[in-house]
């Protein structure tokens, strides 16, 4: 909406998120406290961000971001592994009052004297940064800002919106409620690789809001590795190789069922147990291919070990997605943009038993389990209407929801409105 000056070591910008979902009646066998509701429901989220930052120096920054979120979730956020928006807030009693969202320091050190263009933006405001270099940040951010990118599957203003689309949804990322942690990044970039490490704080309960201030004790260590080479000849393309592990006060799904199983409990639950920390960890796979110049393709892949309770993503210990993006260059729509996606999900045998025998996570609980895997189609068409404004109709169609072949399919529209300036 606004022109952004280059020449300027300051930054100021913003965006507006809107996102209306609903879905119509559909097949359930039976619900339990945390389904997708079988009635019609409909529901608006939106996120609004203020976007600073101030460059120091021609190494040194610092970042700051305030943000507010709210309106609803179709079910409250609950029922399914691949929620339909990514932009909910996940807790509904959280306060609306807008909050620190980001706020960094980001220090660069050249290892080498060649330079390359930079594209200015919220999170790196350098015109230009040395080819080879180190890059240090430490503060509050979204893992998902500098791990799992992808240039076209990781954006809910105007890409999909499906949580296990944007994410690798096994990568149980260190995250409060709202997907932010406290702790610090070190990337090593070169020509064509690079190589990223994060530290985060990880929160004391299941999608808790307090995160706990023992790295000693709780604490979340994330790699990735990215090669920017095409898998298709004189294509251009990218694939990066993600591995974590969580260190936090994770119940056992097996422990759980045990408790079930002698009678001290009525029902499994997994948050049943002394304060203890237990590790999670996991493995990714991201790729994107370049198939015409306005076509690309993508695919993630995604296991965890699903032995310790979902913490602070969502319900999923396996994962595969694949789609595709076209922008609207041949149909004269240089800005517009399409897409389609497939994606699959999956949970280990223990999760399973966990929920047929009527345990609930922070996401799931039916209060009985007809095991099959979560699939989801979804489809965008994000127009450009004038300047920083973009409508973006939807549809999302859902197999299983939340595993349970005894419930659905439902059928999730939407409607998405942006701006920014």
């Amino acid at each position: 909406m606004l022109p952004h000056f280059k020449d300027t070591r300051f930054w100021l910008s913003g965006q507006t998120n809107f996102i209306f979902q609903t879905h119509p009646d559909f097949h359930a066998a039976y619900s339990g406290p945390n389904s997708l509701s079988p009635h019609y429901e409909k529901a608006t989220s939106r996120v609004m961000t203020l976007y600073t930052g101030v460059r120091l120096n021609n190494s040194t920054e610092i970042l700051v971001d305030i943000e507010e979120a709210g309106g609803a979730a179709l079910s409250t956020g609950l029922g399914l592994a691949g929620n339909t928006d990514l932009d909910i807030v996940r807790n509904p009693s959280l306060s609306k009052a807008p909050y620190l969202g980001r706020g960094m320091i980001h220090k660069v050190f050249a290892l080498s004297k060649d330079k390359i263009e930079n594209a200015r933006n919220f999170l790196s405001l350098f015109d230009e940064l040395p080819r080879r270099r180190l890059e240090v940040r430490f503060g509050k951010f979204s893992m998902p800002d500098f791990l799992d990118q992808n240039s076209v599957g990781s954006d809910t203003h105007f890409q999909f919106s499906n949580w296990t689309v944007d994410n690798n949804g096994t990568w149980d990322y260190a995250a409060d409620t709202r997907g932010y942690t406290v702790g610090f990044t070190l990337e090593y970039e070169d020509r064509n690789w690079g190589f990223r490490f994060a530290e985060g704080l990880m929160p004391k309960v299941a999608n808790g809001i307090d995160l706990v201030w023992k790295p000693w004790q709780a604490h979340a260590e994330n790699w990735e590795y990215e090669l920017r080479h095409g898998l298709l000849p004189k294509k251009a393309g990218v694939v990066r190789a993600l591995a974590y592990v969580n260190h936090a006060n994770m119940g056992s799904y097996r422990e759980a069922i045990a408790q079930f199983k002698q009678g001290l409990v009525t029902v499994p639950e997994i948050t049943n147990h002394p304060w203890h920390i237990t590790a999670k960890y996991g493995l990714g796979i991201n790729v994107e291919q370049n198939l015409t110049r306005s076509v690309t393709a993508f695919a993630r892949w995604g296991w965890d070990d699903g032995k310790t309770e979902s913490f602070a993503y969502t319900e999923v210990d396996s994962t595969f997605a694949e789609g595709v993006v076209s922008y609207g260059t041949k149909w004269h729509r240089k800005q517009d943009r399409a897409g389609v996606v497939f994606v699959s999900n999956g949970i280990k045998k223990d999760h399973q038993i966990y929920l047929a025998d009527g345990g609930s996570g922070f996401l799931l609980g039916d209060g009985k389990l007809n095991y099959g895997r979560e699939k989801i189609v979804e489809a965008f068409y994000t127009a450009h209407v004038w300047r920083g404004i973009y409508i973006a109709p939807g549809a999302q169609h859902i197999n299983n929801p939340g595993y349970n072949r005894d419930r659905g399919p439902v059928i999730v529209p939407s409607l998405r409105a942006h701006v920014e300036f």
